[in-house]
């Protein structure tokens, strides 16, 4: 048995029905399993929505999670990966006062240097964006501390899988 506890991420395609969110995070709930990141948006599949989970556990565990998730009458089919299997990215938005960005050349050079854009700019704030990997996101955030954020607020993971998951051949022949 597999005791390392790793980074997973779970992708879980389902139906849009109300009250599965509650469900699915009772099944990590109960087994004491904290969620790191939680994203649920549209998938590649009309009508169908992909949930998106980062956990750390151990392969054991997670076979046992996905099998428990899988069971709920919603719930298409379910993935695991870990990070290495894995595309993934962060976004998050970072509001600090406008004065800064004309009055500190250090703001400038390190929303040069990490590649964040400006996403608006008025007389009283600026609004950065950052898209990335967690280390990133959060070595940004200690740089632009030191000057004072006003808003700070960041997504969950968002992930793409590097091999062909066989999600939408599966739904294609089931419908037909």
């Amino acid at each position: 048995m597999d005791k390392a506890i790793k980074s997973y991420t779970v992708s879980i395609y389902t139906e849009n029905n109300i009250g599965l969110l509650n469900r699915i995070s009772a099944i990590f709930q109960r087994r004491h399993i904290n969620i790191e990141s939680l994203n649920i948006s549209a998938s590649e599949i009309e009508g169908v929505s992909r949930f998106t989970i980062v956990v750390n556990m151990t392969k054991t565990q997670v076979k046992k999670i996905i099998g428990q998730i899988d069971k709920q009458i919603e719930v298409i089919k379910t993935y695991y990966h870990t990070d290495e299997e894995t595309i993934y990215q962060e976004s998050c938005l970072f509001k600090i006062k406008s004065d800064l960005l004309f009055e500190e050349r250090q703001i400038q050079n390190i929303i040069k240097e990490s590649n964040a854009i400006i996403v608006t700019v008025n007389k009283d704030f600026f609004v950065l964006e950052k898209s990335g990997r967690r280390h990133e996101i959060e070595l940004l955030y200690r740089e632009l501390s030191a000057f004072g954020i006003m808003q700070f607020v960041r997504s969950g993971r968002i992930a793409v899988t590097k091999d062909e998951l066989k999600i939408t051949k599966m739904l294609s022949a089931f419908n037909n």
